[in-house]
């Protein structure tokens, strides 16, 4: 018997086995549906190569229900790790080296992905609940049937490259909970590595009233412009817990909501878009928000209190927005606040209320603290050490000041501490940074830069607790030794220390030292010496040590190198002639106000990448090199202030990607070469003080039509100033002086200056003489600097009176010219002006009265010319009190002349006369005649040779305008001898 109910016991086992297996083998409609899926798609990484077999239960991505055996979930979602994508976030790398690895990352995730269009077949499988094709290529528009697969629960196609218009048949899908068409990520660099140009827009949200059981929805990216009225769509959406709505062209944010219905919410994403309102109070009604992002729009007025009492808030993001006011008091009560972003906006006042409130908190959670670019002040609190939490403080690029307080020193989990661009003054020391044991990223940069008010001082053999992967440290004075904490900071990846006082040597093995740095900056020291032998890590890609006191013939770098900056130093000798193949990948050169000799090597055109070249200042030498034609990104070339001679060569006339052109102060001639009308995107040339010849080509005004800055002083130029000039509307300088220009100046030149652009590389800069004085206007303020210098030429004819409509200029200079008619009537219009020169011209009439208006005006000259009347007083022109600005105007009068004004003098005087006549005979008419030109002999002789016999000042004026005749003569015919010398070398040649 017992034997008997084994067999039993076996067999029933062995059925029941079978029953178990019959379960789990999915049915063939279902497997021919996946195939057929399948068959649609390309799999370059082979995932669906493995879809073989008769039990697709079994197969990649596919879930079966343990009981039925029915496909349940399909999973295709791309296992591409996400982290790759963050490459650009995790290091400072070169440019040459993210576009290398932007590559890299792109063609692998492509790989990873399935291509190809989705089919139908997915009907088949009718009991599919679970559907995520996301982080993949698919092609065209989401497809309308997924709207009838009546079983979903959970559909993400985000990152799948749709585009089109969302289907309203997913409306149907009324068992759906979860929802993501997101095509935008906020949180890493996949953006930028993928382009996602397809776009998916709603046009009616009528649908969403479809999804009685939604709890997460994420149209990241999606257009919802057309649906003005979203939030009445999502208000019929109560189960709703998280909402991502970033990047969706949405305008419409209503202040008010009656009733709400999606009380349930948790997460709200509204970041990236276009309201333009006041933050709504009803935000702060939804009880349960845990999160709540609304950076990046145009969002005003001030933050509302009532989000202070949003209990259950971990996260809020009101950053890049216009928002005002305080920090409302009631934050000091979100205990459960991690994370508070309010940088970049206008938020005021002192944070210490929040801070002293956060401190209470018997646990407080806050993590990260990011105000920074704001316009908060005061001091931070001592109760800041209170925050143990905290993670990431960043208060950097506000009015704040004051001492930083050593309870700092007590945040042990902070990782993240910014401080820079603030007022801040003391002294730091080892407490200040005795439990920072988890730093790695240390940012102190007082906005001082030449008075150094916060100091680090800590002992000589000081062992810091942390290991730093970034450090700025600029304008904190640290040295004068370069600090020995240093060199135990060897996981360092950023080095920053700028004006920091440091008078010493460049450590030998300095470099040895930070194995994995690839941005370093050490500007703005004394550092003396040379500079040792480099061993850089393979993807260091910045080097600055400009502004020092090095010496020695320039450092051979490393070839990995992009940027190097040794400017304002004194290195000497030749530039290296292979310096082409030494540095491959360089697109930043700056060698300036150095003492490097010799020529330009000619391997200098083998630099591809060359993106700057500034080596002005220097004593270089020869001619420039021939080959220019493979540096076709080079934007600025600076080789101004040197000995350079010679012709500009052909193949500059591939340099058509030029932004800034300055190659004043050198020996070149020849007439401007006209392929420089190639340079189309110039935005400022300076070719002051060489020997450069002929008229002025029309086409500088016909092809520079972005052009800001033009100069051409002290060359030999000739001819009339061509009215195409004008067409420069954004010209902002203008500097033709000392050059032979005739004629008249363009009567349009009131054209210049009209659009209101700024432009102002790194690099730009312009010499210009401005009351008086050669003054260099670099890229930090040339901006402000709107001039017009037509002074030393040969120019005739009036001022044109639209220059007064130019009002921003600063310096106007037309002195020595042959200029005549008056001084502009309006030239008070001009109330930005602080230097007028319109010395020794042949002006006439009187001072206008609206020269007393100009505020600004600190240099005045107008001498020797022939103005009359009184000198106008009042307002800044009081100030001018030196009578050498009027010397050589004989009928002007009034201070600070000692000529003293008649009544007469300050009237209009009548243009007519009586005529003499007697009509008694003509004898007396003849008599009269006789005696009358006899007086007029008389007085006209003494009248001149006798005022200059006796007023001293008169005959020393005459005397001179005879030696300025003189001059003038030489001048003249000293230019017509060059020309005639140039013209005779250029035809032997």
């Amino acid at each position: 018997m017992a034997t008997v109910n084994l067999i039993l016991i076996f067999v029933f086992s062995l059925l029941g086995t079978a029953s178990f297996l019959q379960v789990f083998r999915c049915s063939e409609v279902e497997r021919n549906a996946l195939l057929s899926f399948k068959q649609g798609l390309a799999d370059p990484s082979g995932r669906l190569s493995l879809w073989v077999g008769e039990d697709c239960c079994n197969w990649v991505g596919v879930g079966c229900n343990n009981n039925t055996g029915h496909v349940v979930e399909l999973d295709l979602k791309n296992s591409f790790p996400v982290s790759e994508f963050d490459f650009a976030e995790e290091n400072y790398i070169s440019f040459k080296e993210y576009a290398n690895r932007h590559v890299e990352v792109r063609n692998a995730y492509y790989n990873s992905c399935l291509w190809g269009k989705i089919s139908s077949s997915l009907l088949d499988l009718k009991h599919l609940s679970y559907l995520d094709l996301s982080m993949n290529l698919f092609n065209g528009n989401v497809p309308e049937f997924l709207g009838s697969i009546e079983s979903l629960s959970y559909l993400n196609l985000s990152f799948s490259f749709f585009s089109g218009v969302v289907p309203p048949q997913l409306g149907n899908l009324s068992k759906l909970q979860y929802l993501d068409l997101n095509s935008y990520s906020l949180s890493s660099t996949i953006q930028r590595v993928i382009p996602f140009a397809a776009e998916l827009e709603v046009k009616s949200p009528q649908w969403f009233g479809g999804f009685p059981s939604l709890m997460y929805l994420n149209l990241g990216s999606v257009n919802l412009d057309k649906v003005p009225d979203w939030v009445d769509a999502v208000n019929m959406l109560p189960p709703l817990v998280e909402l991502h709505l970033h990047f969706c062209s949405l305008v419409s944010l209503p202040y008010s909501i009656s009733p709400i219905n999606f009380t349930l919410l948790s997460v709200l994403d509204l970041s990236f878009n276009r309201f333009n309102s006041f933050i709504p109070p009803w935000l702060s009604n939804v009880s349960g928000l845990s999160t709540l992002n609304l950076q990046f729009n145009s969002l005003r007025g001030a933050i509302p209190d009532g989000m202070g009492h949003l209990a259950n808030l971990h996260n809020l993001d009101l950053s890049f927005n216009n928002v005002i006011g305080k920090i409302p008091s009631s934050f000091s009560k979100l205990c459960n606040l991690q994370t508070l972003h309010l940088q970049v906006t206008n938020i005021s006042g002192e944070i210490t209320e929040f801070v002293d409130g956060l401190s209470q908190c018997s646990n407080s959670s806050l993590q990260t603290l990011d105000l920074s670019e704001s316009s908060v002040r005061g001091s931070l609190p001592d109760s800041i050490g209170n925050l143990s939490s905290l993670q990431a403080l960043d208060v950097s690029v506000n009015h704040m000041n004051g001492t930083i307080p050593q309870s700092i020193g007590k945040l042990s989990m902070l990782v993240s501490l910014r401080l820079g661009s603030n007022s801040w003054e003391g002294v730091l020391t080892e407490a200040h940074f005795e439990n920072l044991t988890r730093l790695e990223s240390l940012l102190l940069t007082p906005k001082f830069y030449a008075k150094w008010t916060l100091v680090l001082n800590v002992k000589q053999d000081w062992v810091p607790p942390f290991k730093l992967r970034y450090i700025g440290l600029a304008n904190v004075r640290i040295g004068p030794n370069f600090p020995a904490w240093l060199k135990t900071q060897n996981e360092l990846k950023f080095l920053l220390i700028n004006n920091a006082g440091i008078s010493d040597t460049i450590p030998h093995g300095l470099w040895k030292y930070y194995p994995n740095v690839t941005y370093w900056s050490l500007s703005d020291n004394n550092l003396h010496g040379q500079v040792p032998y480099f061993q850089f890590h393979p993807s260091a890609y910045y080097f600055d040590l400009g502004s020092n006191s090095l010496k020695g013939p320039l450092p051979i770098f490393p070839s990995n190198l992009s940027v190097i900056l040794l400017e304002h130093n004194m290195f000497s000798g030749p530039i290296p002639e292979n310096i082409g193949k030494l540095l491959p990948n360089v697109t930043s050169l700056e060698l300036s106000s150095n003492l490097i000799t010799g020529r330009i090597p000619q391997s200098i055109g083998m630099l591809k990448e060359l993106i700057t070249l500034s080596l002005r200042n220097n004593s270089l030498s020869g001619k420039l090199p021939p080959h220019w034609k493979d540096l076709q990104q080079l934007k600025v070339l600076d080789l101004a202030n040197n000995n350079i001679s010679g012709n500009v060569p052909s193949s500059m006339q591939y340099l058509r990607s030029l932004d800034i052109l300055l190659l004043r102060q050198n020996h070149l001639e020849g007439e401007l070469p006209s392929f420089f009308r190639n340079y189309r995107n110039l935005r400022s040339i300076d070719l002051g003080g060489n020997k450069f010849f002929g008229e002025l080509p029309v086409w500088i005004g016909e092809s520079f039509s972005s052009l800001l800055r033009l100069g051409l002083r002290s060359n030999l130029f000739h001819g009339n100033i061509p009215p195409q000039l004008c067409l420069l509307s954004s010209l902002q300088i203008i500097d033709l002086a000392h050059n032979d220009f005739s004629g008249a100046i363009p009567q349009c030149l009131g054209n210049w200056s009209r659009d209101d652009y700024s432009y102002s590389g790194q690099f730009d800069h312009i010499q210009l003489v401005s009351k008086g004085r050669e003054y260099l206007y670099e890229y930090s303020i040339i901006n402000l600097v709107h001039s017009i210098d037509l002074s030393s030429n040969n120019l005739s004819g009036e001022i044109p009176g639209n220059i007064t409509s130019l009002l921003r200029l600063v310096n106007v200079n037309l002195s020595m010219n042959h200029l005549t008619g008056r001084v502009p009537e309006k030239i008070g219009d001009l109330y930005m002006l602080e230097s007028l020169d319109l010395s020794m011209n042949e002006l006439s009439g009187h001072i206008p009265e609206s020269l007393s208006s100009l505020n600004f005006l600190s240099y005045l000259n107008l001498s020797f010319n022939n103005l009359s009347g009184k000198i106008p007083s009042g307002n800044q022109l009081q100030t001018l009190n030196d009578p050498s600005i009027y010397k050589g105007n004989s009928l002007l009068c009034g201070p600070p002349l000692s000529t003293k004004c008649s009544e007469d003098e300050t009237k209009p005087r009548p243009n007519g006369g009586n005529r003499v006549a007697n009509e008694n005979g003509r004898d007396i008419g003849s008599f009269l005649f006789y005696i009358s030109m006899a007086a007029g002999f008389i007085v006209g002789f003494w009248g001149v040779c006798g005022t200059l016999i006796i007023k001293t000042s008169w005959r020393q004026a005459y005397f001179r305008s005879f030696d300025n005749l003189k001059d003038k003569i030489v001048l003249f015919v000293m230019v017509k001898i060059v020309r005639l010398l140039s013209k005779v070398k250029s035809e032997k040649s």
